[in-house]
């Protein structure tokens, strides 16, 4: 066993897979020939991950509900997620990249390291099967699953909301601006978050990015999708101390 499949406990009986996975697709970019990169099998660990850590959570935690085990998720396969659990491999080191790349710091891009542990799940799970990969990411991913924060902030709020309005309807929210304020060096924004005629909620922030996340943020936290179109329900959140959809400010 090299030391990559060392670290992971698992030795690959097709090493091809292994080297598509760990080869950035700078290679090809940079001798402008055709060469097999990890992208495709980017594509295939991302989806294998979201499944893998969805059940995981959904046996770990039985009394959290959706809101809350989206929001654990979202910390595991974020950009940030998947860099730790790169990182924990040195999976950097092992990356056959563009000398471009190398120049500029690709062995420790988040983003590389992040496509690059997606592409590893992806050529685990063609070499084995679903239970094996399962088993070698749960133990690499031990430590950090040990110190989940169900309440620490979403790293990708927006896409949490996405998914859970995307569960209830097609319709995806939208995030009109409604005030620019400011000098030039010092420009504020308030974003506003709009869905099937509703507004959800406010955020405040430095760039326009900024904004819809911290409105992205109000909204998860308010949760009104829950009342909406339901005046029983929403006398009872008023009751309850649950805000009703309102507009409020970071």
């Amino acid at each position: 066993m090299n030391p990559l499949e060392q670290r992971l406990r698992y030795k690959f009986r097709n090493p091809l897979l292994l080297a598509e996975a760990l080869t950035h697709p700078s290679i090809g970019y940079e001798t402008q020939r055709h060469h097999f990169d990890n992208q495709r099998l980017e594509y295939l660990g991302d989806s294998v991950l979201q499944l893998l850590f969805t059940e995981y959570l959904f046996d770990r935690f039985p009394e959290f509900d959706e809101g809350q085990l989206t929001k654990l998720r979202a910390q595991l396969v974020s950009r940030e997620g998947l860099r730790q659990f790169a990182e924990a491999l040195d999976l950097g080191k092992y990356l056959m990249m563009g000398r471009g790349e190398e120049a500029n710091g690709g062995r420790e891009r988040s983003s590389s390291l992040a496509d690059a542990y997606e592409a590893l799940v992806g050529a685990i799970y063609l070499d084995s099967d679903y239970v094996t990969v399962r088993r070698v990411v749960l133990h690499g991913a031990h430590e950090h699953l040990e110190t989940l924060d169900a309440t620490a902030p979403d790293p990708n709020p927006k896409g949490v909301l996405q998914e859970i309005l995307q569960a209830i309807s097609p319709v995806s929210p939208t995030y009109p601006i409604l005030l620019q304020s400011g000098p030039e060096h010092n420009r504020r924004f308030v974003a506003q978050i709009r869905w099937q005629g509703h507004d959800l909620g406010l955020g405040e922030g430095r760039s326009k990015k900024e904004a819809e996340v911290f409105a992205a943020r109000d909204a998860l936290a308010r949760r009104a999708w829950l009342t909406l179109g339901n005046p029983a329900a929403e006398e009872s959140a008023a009751g309850d101390g649950v805000a009703a959809p309102a507009r409020v400010s970071e």
